[in-house]
């Protein structure tokens, strides 16, 4: 079993989906949490609450917008302040939009930029001199297929996830000779508030129902026809963290069900 006893992880976009999973398996295994994202106060509280009670781990909140300079610094020093630095840090954060190239809005391609690309390169920015105080840190960055392969209507996306990919292989060389790794998360479609969005915007960009979208368009490219489940993504990330991938800085580690096989 991996122990994280007294760690502090910072993971952005965790009030829901793929972050809240992983929340959950690094909370299970001893570390105090920081969540980041939006929701409904009181369901984020009850949250919270039943994280810290759950694991009996010291659990945060944090409603920084991750496209805002000012909020993720001061989101790093609430949790250095509450949890006693950040030793993992897990940029979860990100948004889509669906859109041909020629269509496509630049305000549109700003946001996801500064959310799923900008914001990771911010914190690790940040939380990097804690880890190296610490002698010790991880962070993991959550990225898709689409960070090594392409989709049509989703240069955005595509443009923001191979750029964590490269992004995460920097930092990883930078801090090779530290006790600090830096790896990249690829997962194939997961069911999300995200992708369940996606569905509907797909839906009407190729005018066809949400079930031939499920199952001709967003699984067309897994060979294996199923979503990913948080909870095994939440697995592989709880392994990188663990003194077992101590080895491992720099990877690109795919759960695509097959997709980047191709």
């Amino acid at each position: 079993m991996t122990h994280l006893k007294d760690k502090a992880a910072l993971i952005t976009g965790s009030t829901s989906g793929i972050g809240l999973a992983i929340a959950h398996a690094l909370a299970k295994a001893g570390a105090n949490i920081m969540l980041n994202g939006f929701g409904d106060a009181k369901e984020i509280e009850a949250l919270r609450s039943s994280l810290e009670k759950t694991y009996h781990v010291s659990v945060g909140y944090s409603a920084a917008d991750v496209a805002n300079k000012e909020a993720l610094e001061t989101m790093v020093e609430n949790t250095v302040k509450e949890l006693g630095g950040v030793d993992i840090l897990v940029n979860n954060a990100g948004i889509q939009y669906v859109a041909p190239v020629i269509e496509f809005p630049d305000e549109k391609w700003e946001a996801i930029l500064a959310i799923n690309l900008t914001s990771a390169f911010r914190l690790s920015k940040l939380a990097l001199p804690y880890m190296i105080k610490a002698d010790w840190g991880r962070i993991v960055n959550i990225a898709s297929a689409h960070g090594i392969v392409a989709s049509p209507f989703k240069s955005a996306y595509v443009a923001a996830k191979h750029g964590l990919v490269g992004l995460t292989k920097t930092v990883a060389l930078e801090q090779a000779e530290s006790n600090i790794t830096c790896n990249v998360v690829c997962p194939g479609y997961v069911k999300t508030p995200l992708v369940e969005k996606q569905i509907a915007e797909q839906a009407k960009a190729h005018k066809i129902s949400e079930d031939a979208v499920v199952r001709d368009v967003l699984l067309q490219s897994q060979p294996n026809k199923k979503f990913i489940k948080p909870e095994n993504l939440a697995d592989l990330v709880l392994f990188l963290c663990s003194d077992s991938a101590e080895g491992m800085t720099g990877e690109v580690i795919s759960m695509d069900g097959g997709w980047t096989a191709h």
